[in-house]
C-alpha cells in the first residue's frame, strides 16, 4: 500500500508539472472579451473553448432560455460539468445577456436587471481568464497569478486533476433537465469519511446511504480529500497525500496506462448515486464514447430520498420505482407526479388501547419490507401475534417482523427510506381502514361502505305484510300529527311576529327571527348560490325590499335537539361582535329547518382573492392589513370573547371580506351543530387538510395553540399568494410551502417569495418568522395570538425561529 501511495504521489506531481508545460498554450482571455447567447457576427462568440477543444465555457442551452457553465465538446449527450449560479432560473434572450470581461470583473449584463457575477470573485480584479485542457476555468490577475478556479467551486462533479476538499460537497442536480441543486449530496467530512446524504438540508446519520467507512478520527481535521488523477483512479488521500481508500481499485497492482484521449470524471448523478465515467475519443467520428467505470450503488432502491413519505422504493428493469404502501394514495390523486404518499383512511378514535376498533381496519402483508425509522415498541413474539398487537395498537401504522429473530418492531405514519429488498428476510403489516377521497378542496370525504342484505323467499310474504301495515299505520299518525304541529306552529309563529325580535338580556345582542318562507322570498327560492361549505350552501338574499343584502346559510345535518338548546348556541354566537367577525344577524328554526343569515360579504373568500389566477393579485400593504385582519378576529376568540372559542379550521376559504376590504373571519362557533357521522371536514379530527396542528395526530389535548398553527400556515400563502400544497411548480423544493419557506430564509433568498412585487424586506422578513414560529411541531413553542398580534405590528422583536418538522401526512 505504501508504493502505492508513492506512486499516487508521482502521478500527481507527473500531472501538475505536464499542466505547467501545457500552460503557455493555453489560450488567453483578455479584458474586453464578452459573450453571447447567439453568435449572429463573425465578432460574436457563444463560448470559450480549451486549446484542445474537450471542454468550453459559455452558454449553454437550458430549460427554455440558457444557463452559464463548463461542459464536454463532443460528448453522446449534453455533458455539464459545471454550472455559474446553478438554482438561477434560465437566461431568456429577451433581455440581450452577455457576459462580459469588464473593469477587473466576470460578470453577466442583461438589460433592465443589475450585473451578476459568474465567478463568486466579486472582491478581486480579474485582469484574464483561460479554459484549461483539464476542464478548469481560471480567472488570473494582472501578474498572472490565479485569483479563482471552478475547480474550488465544484457542483456535480470533479474532473481529473481535481481535489474535493474537506468540508466541500458534491450536489446532485434536481433531475437529468434541471441542473439546480438536487436533494442528494456526497460530503468530504473532515474525520475522513466520504458520504452520500439523502438530504439537501443536513448531515444527519439516519440519512445517509453510502460511505468508504475510512474515519480516521473522532475529532474533524481539515486534511482529507477526495481526488481523481489522470488515469481514473479515484481515492480518498490523508493530510500527507496517502491513499486511504481507493474506491474503484484495491491499489494493490494499479498500472499507468496510455490515456489516449480519455477523460475521466465522477459526477452525482440526479438518482443519487456516486458514478465514474470515462469519455474516449473515437478516431473515426473524433465524439467522446461515454462508458461507466464504477458505480457507488449498484441497488437505486439504497438511495435515501428516491420516494418521499409513504411510498417505496421497488425495482423494476434495474430502474427504481415509487409505489404507495397500503392504505395510501398519491398526494392530490396525481399518480407518479409527486414524491409522497397521503393516508387515505380516517382515524378512529382511541378506545381501550384500540382493541375495540379492530373491526375497522384490516392488515395488508408484505414480504422483504424494509425501512430504518425507529420502531417505538420492539418484542419478540410469533407472526400472528406481531398482527395482532399492531391491529389493536391505537398508535400502530405498520409492524415489520423480523423471521431471521422473531423480533416485531411497531411503528408510526408517516414511515420514510421504505423499499422492497428481497434480501430482507421480513413481513410488513400494514393497517388501514375505510377509504376516504380527497376533494378539490383539499378536504377528505369518506367512501362509504356498501351493505348487502337478503332475504329468504320462505320469509318474503312476513315481511311484506309487516312493512304495508306499518306504513299505514305511519302515515294515519302523521296525518293526525301534521294537523296539530301546524296548528301549534302557526300560534307560535303569530306570537313571535307580535313580540317582533327574540328578546335577550345582559350584553346578549338581539337576533331577528325569521320564517322559513321569509328567506325564502328573500332569495328569491334560494337561486343565486354563492357557495357551499362544511356546513351547507350560502344564497344570496335582501330584505327591506331589496335595500339590505344578506348570505342566508341553509344548515345541513343537525344535532337533533331541541329549540331551547339551539336558541342558546345561537345567543352564544350572536354576543360576538368585533369588525373582524362576520355578524350573525337572525336565524329561522322551523321543525328540522335551520337557517342562518349573515351580514353580505361583497368581495367573496380571501382564497378566490389569493389563489384564483383570473383574478387581480393583492398589493403587497394589502396583504400585510389582511394577515393583521385575521389575527385580530382569532385574538377575539381567543381572549376577548366572554367564552373563549377555538375555531379549529382556520384557511382562506373561512375569510371573507366586505366592501371596505376588511378581512372577516366566518363560520366560527358551528361546530357543535354537526351531526356526529358529517366527515367532510369535520369528525372526530375537526379542520381541512394542510392546515391541521400536528397535534391532531398525536391524539393530545386540542388547545388555541391549534388555531395558532393555522393560522401560520395562512399567513405564509398570504404572503407568497399560493396554496400550502402546489404541485405543478418547477422546483420540487417549491411542493409544500412551509419547507419552500424555511429554505429561503435560511438561505436570505426571501425574495424569491415574492417575484416582481415591491415589499418592505423588514415587513416580509418578520411576516416569515411570524409565520414559522406559529407552525412549529411543539405547541408550547407557538406564540400566543396576542403576541402574534405585537410581533406583526412591530412592537415585540421576533427571534430567529428554528426548523420546523412540517408532516406530510394531512389528516
Amino acid at each position: 500500500m505504501a508504493s502505492f501511495s508513492i506512486v499516487f504521489m508521482l502521478l500527481s506531481a507527473s500531472a501538475i508539472s505536464l499542466h505547467l508545460l501545457a500552460s503557455a498554450d493555453d489560450k488567453i482571455i483578455l479584458e474586453g472579451a464578452s459573450l453571447v447567447p447567439i453568435a449572429t457576427t463573425s465578432r460574436d462568440h457563444s463560448f470559450w473553448s480549451s486549446s484542445s477543444g474537450y471542454f468550453s465555457f459559455g452558454f449553454y442551452s437550458y430549460g427554455k432560455g440558457y444557463a452559464i457553465g463548463i461542459w464536454l465538446v463532443g460528448a453522446e449527450k449534453n455533458t455539464t460539468v459545471w454550472t455559474s449560479n446553478r438554482d438561477s432560473r434560465p437566461i431568456l434572450t429577451s433581455s440581450s445577456p452577455k457576459v462580459v470581461l469588464d473593469n477587473g470583473k466576470l460578470v453577466l449584463t442583461r438589460a433592465h436587471e443589475p450585473e451578476t457575477h459568474v465567478a463568486n470573485s466579486s472582491f478581486l480584479t480579474v485582469f484574464s481568464a483561460s479554459m484549461l485542457d483539464n476542464g478548469n476555468f481560471v480567472l488570473y490577475n494582472k501578474n498572472n497569478k490565479t485569483i479563482w478556479q471552478s475547480f474550488d467551486y465544484p457542483t456535480d462533479t470533479i474532473l481529473q486533476g481535481q481535489f474535493l476538499a474537506t468540508g466541500a460537497r458534491l450536489y446532485s442536480n434536481s433531475n437529468n433537465t434541471n441542473h439546480g441543486t438536487g436533494t442528494f449530496h456526497l460530503d468530504m467530512q473532515g474525520d475522513g469519511n466520504l458520504v452520500l446524504y439523502g438530504r439537501k438540508d443536513g448531515d444527519r446519520p439516519q440519512d445517509a446511504y453510502w460511505a468508504t467507512n475510512t474515519a480516521q478520527s473522532r475529532l474533524p481535521v481539515i486534511n482529507y480529500t477526495l481526488y481523481l488523477n489522470e488515469t481514473g483512479l479515484l481515492a480518498v488521500l490523508n493530510r500527507n497525500y496517502g491513499i486511504i481508500s481507493s474506491l474503484n481499485d484495491d491499489g494493490t497492482s494499479y498500472e499507468i496506462t496510455e490515456r489516449n484521449g480519455t477523460i475521466f470524471r465522477a459526477t452525482l448523478d440526479a438518482d443519487g448515486i456516486f458514478r465514474l465515467y470515462s469519455h474516449r475519443r473515437e478516431e473515426e467520428t473524433e465524439n467522446l464514447k461515454e462508458s461507466m467505470v464504477w458505480s457507488s450503488i449498484d441497488n437505486p432502491c439504497q438511495v435515501r430520498g428516491t420516494c418521499g413519505l409513504n411510498s417505496y422504493c421497488t425495482t423494476v428493469d434495474a430502474e427504481s420505482k415509487s409505489l404507495c404502501i397500503p392504505g395510501t394514495d398519491y398526494a392530490d390523486s396525481i399518480k407518479g407526479s409527486t414524491p409522497y404518499c397521503l393516508r387515505k383512511y380516517p382515524l378512529r378514535e382511541c378506545r381501550d388501547g384500540g382493541k375495540e376498533n379492530t373491526t375497522s381496519y384490516n392488515i395488508k402483508e408484505m414480504e422483504n419490507m424494509y425501512w430504518s425509522d425507529n420502531p417505538y415498541a420492539a418484542v419478540k413474539m410469533y407472526p400472528d401475534q406481531c398482527r395482532k398487537s399492531c391491529l389493536e395498537d391505537c398508535y400502530c401504522g405498520v409492524a415489520l417482523y423480523y423471521r431471521s429473530n422473531g423480533l416485531c418492531t411497531k411503528h408510526q405514519l408517516p414511515l420514510k427510506y421504505v423499499r422492497r429488498d428481497f434480501s430482507q428476510s421480513t413481513t410488513a403489516f400494514f393497517k388501514f381502514g375505510d377509504t376516504i377521497t380527497i376533494d378539490s378542496n383539499n378536504t377528505l370525504e369518506k367512501t362509504p361502505k356498501s351493505r348487502n342484505q337478503g332475504v329468504t323467499k320462505n320469509n318474503m310474504v312476513q315481511i311484506i305484510v309487516l312493512v304495508l301495515g306499518f306504513t299505514i299505520f305511519s302515515l294515519a299518525a302523521l296525518a293526525i300529527f301534521g294537523i296539530y304541529a301546524f296548528k301549534i306552529r302557526d300560534l307560535r309563529y303569530k306570537r313571535l311576529m307580535d313580540i317582533g325580535n327574540l328578546s335577550v338580556v345582559g350584553d346578549q345582542l338581539t337576533l331577528r327571527v325569521f320564517s322559513y318562507n321569509d328567506l325564502k322570498r328573500a332569495t328569491n327560492g334560494f337561486k343565486e348560490e354563492l357557495g357551499k361549505g362544511s356546513f351547507g350552501a350560502v344564497y344570496k338574499g335582501a330584505l327591506n325590499r331589496g335595500r339590505k343584502l344578506v348570505a342566508v346559510k341553509r344548515l345541513e345535518k343537525l344535532v337533533e335537539e331541541g329549540e331551547s338548546e339551539f336558541l342558546s348556541e345561537m345567543r352564544a354566537i350572536g354576543r360576538a361582535n368585533h369588525k373582524n367577525i362576520v355578524r350573525l344577524l337572525g336565524y329561522c328554526a322551523e321543525g328540522s329547518k335551520r337557517l342562518l343569515v349573515y351580514e353580505y360579504m361583497s368581495y367573496g373568500s380571501l382564497a378566490n382573492l389569493l389563489f384564483k389566477k383570473e383574478s387581480k393579485r393583492l398589493d403587497w400593504e394589502e396583504r400585510v392589513r389582511i394577515a393583521i385582519d385575521v389575527a385580530r378576529g382569532i385574538l377575539y376568540l381567543h381572549e376577548e370573547c366572554k367564552t373563549p372559542i377555538i375555531y379549529c379550521d382556520i384557511k382562506p376559504q373561512n375569510i371573507l371580506m366586505d366592501d371596505f376590504w376588511t378581512a372577516k373571519i366566518s363560520d366560527f362557533g358551528l361546530a357543535k351543530l354537526l351531526m356526529p357521522d358529517q366527515t367532510r371536514t369535520m369528525t372526530r379530527v375537526r379542520g381541512t387538510r394542510g392546515y391541521l396542528a400536528p397535534e391532531w395526530q398525536k391524539n393530545i389535548p386540542i388547545s388555541v395553540k391549534t388555531d395558532v398553527y393555522s393560522y401560520g400556515i395562512v399567513l405564509l400563502e398570504i404572503i407568497c399568494c399560493r396554496n400550502n400544497l402546489e404541485v405543478n411548480v418547477e422546483d420540487p423544493d417549491e411542493i409544500v410551502l412551509a419547507n419552500w419557506v424555511y429554505k429561503c430564509f435560511v438561505s436570505m433568498e426571501l425574495d424569491k417569495l415574492v417575484i416582481g412585487e415591491e415589499v418592505d424586506k423588514k415587513t416580509l422578513e418578520n411576516m416569515v418568522k411570524v409565520g414559522l414560529w406559529c407552525i412549529q411541531d411543539d405547541p408550547a413553542l407557538r406564540p400566543s395570538m396576542k403576541s402574534v398580534m405585537l410581533m406583526l405590528e412591530g412592537i415585540t422583536e421576533i427571534s430567529v425561529p428554528p426548523c420546523p418538522t412540517y408532516s406530510l401526512t394531512f389528516m
